[in-house]
């Protein structure tokens, strides 16, 4: 008995067979193989082709039903993860209207502000925990206002993992988890929100059918079971938003558990048992995976943009051509704690919710042709990304989150020794990491889904920690001198309050 799960990023698109009995991975792959394309026809624009997403799901699925030689009728269910925030429009026949705007696109800030303003911010807070900000429902709106023409011809709107969900089983549906994400929910009323949808003036019927998150939400139809080589009828039993899956993935589910993704964006991702919000919403509360209307399980979302793409951009643009990652990590090594003084901003890829939804862009303060070479540059951006994460965790902080231990996949940033003894030792927390992926955990959620689990103990049991990295009392001084240089070059509190001041 196997389970399939699927993962739906910005830079590719992952599959993942999990024998149900064992827990194991047998086969995994991803396309494509470089990042995926997206499309920026303005600053601050971002978008994907949702076929492109499922153009690479079949090369990804093809490859790991080859390598592991396993019959599709040995598949018992099937869960889906997917890139937050993301917004798809089809119409009466399902075909997609527009490219989708996704997780990164700035351009609907004005319209969450806005309506924040219009609502009233004690009112969206207490209700939808979040402030509208760059979210799904702000860009719907966006669309709704610059593209009325094909607004007129939605029939539904749908998170990418919605999509994907209507690709394999024709019906359109989500989750509560999806409908927090997008700041379509009210969690006092325990319902959709009557001020986001009266105050965009969103038509009821563009919503998908809410199904659980864990429970059959549809089954395999008669053309994507023979697209895929799947049976007909097999069930997708589980789906929800990468940031949430991955905590899954690593059987975070508790009040206190802490997970953490750096890839293209950079997540820390905390569980609440009581309803809390950040007051100027810059990092946001959703519907865990295994919130219910009786049982309250929150996941406190801190995001940074500029993370993973940063270190890429650093490979592309700066580095001796022919260095992989892994040089770059060594190479960091090479330059002590503080980067000799260099400090990176690392706001480059669009408006960041720790800033308000500003766009700051990045910055580079410190350098000094004599005396700094590329190992300083790489470790300053890899310090960067985790001071941004460090500044964004205080505000969690301030919450009442209590971070002693964050688990992590061992993967993208985590990879750098620099990188995972910079956050342990600036944050003071034991970073424990584990070999499993969101798709990994998308299947293990689905059997959560299908019952062939009955908890998530059963689901991961199997999960078996790797390296432990505890932090470093003797330079914990040194990493945070290194932090409090950073927040000055940065002077993000000074430039936020020069801004209210303005407004």
């Amino acid at each position: 008995m196997y389970l399939l799960g699927y993962d739906i990023g910005s830079s590719s698109v992952k599959a993942c067979l999990v024998e149900a009995e064992s827990g194991k991975t047998v086969a995994s792959d991803f396309f494509p193989k470089v990042e995926m394309r997206i499309l920026a026809e303005k600053p601050g624009w971002a978008e994907q082709e949702p076929e492109s997403w499922w153009d690479n799901l079949k090369l990804a699925h093809r490859s790991v039903m080859a390598q592991s030689g396993v019959n599709g009728e040995a598949i018992h269910a099937i869960g889906i993860s997917w890139q937050m925030h993301g917004l798809v429009l089809v119409d009466k026949r399902q075909n997609v209207l527009r490219p989708s705007i996704i997780w990164c696109d700035s351009r609907a800030v004005p319209y969450g502000e806005k309506a924040f303003s219009a609502i009233g911010k004690e009112k969206c807070l207490s209700h939808l925990l979040n402030s509208p900000g760059n979210f799904t429902a702000a860009k719907l709106a966006w669309v709704k206002e610059n593209e009325p023409q094909l607004y007129e011809r939605i029939d539904r709107w749908m998170l990418p993992g919605d999509y994907i969900g209507m690709r394999l089983t024709d019906d359109v549906v989500t989750t509560v988890e999806g409908l927090s994400e997008g700041i379509f929910w009210d969690f006092k009323e325990n319902r959709l929100s009557d001020d986001v949808l009266d105050y965009f003036g969103f038509d009821r019927s563009f919503f998908p059918e809410i199904k659980p998150t864990f429970g059959i939400q549809g089954v395999v139809s008669a053309r994507a079971a023979k697209e895929l080589g799947l049976k007909e009828g097999t069930p997708v039993c589980y789906r929800a938003g990468d940031q949430p899956n991955n905590a899954l993935s690593l059987n975070v589910f508790n009040p206190g558990e802490m997970a953490s993704t750096a890839g293209t964006s950079g997540v820390v991702y905390g569980v609440l048992d009581k309803i809390n919000y950040d007051p100027l919403s810059r990092v946001n509360t959703f519907a865990h995976v295994n919130h219910t209307a009786n049982r309250t399980r929150l996941g406190v979302l801190l995001c940074i943009n500029g993370t993973g793409i940063l270190h890429s951009w650093m490979k592309k643009n700066t580095i001796s051509a022919g260095l992989s990652y892994n040089d770059m990590n060594a190479l960091a090594a090479q330059s002590p704690i503080g980067s000799k003084g260099i400090s990176i901003i690392p706001f480059g890829n669009g408006a960041e919710r720790i800033l308000e939804n500003r766009e700051t862009g990045c910055s580079i303060h410190g350098i000094h042709f004599n005396t700094h070479q590329q190992a300083d540059l790489i470790r300053a951006a890899q310090e960067g990304i985790v001071f941004s994460f460090q500044y964004g965790m205080e505000i969690m902080a301030g919450m009442g989150m209590d971070i002693r231990m964050i688990r992590a996949g061992n993967a993208n940033m985590f990879l750098s020794p620099v990188f995972r003894q910079t956050l342990a030792g600036v944050s003071g927390a034991t970073i424990e990491l584990y070999d499993t992926d969101g798709a990994a955990g998308a299947a293990k959620g689905a059997g959560i889904g299908a019952g062939i689990y009955a908890d998530n103990k059963e689901a991961f049991g199997s999960l078996k920690k790797g390296a432990v990295v505890e932090p470093s009392v003797a330079e914990r001084a040194q990493y945070r001198d290194a932090y409090e240089r950073w927040k000055s070059y940065g002077s993000i509190e000074k430039s936020i309050e020069h801004d209210r001041q303005l407004e």
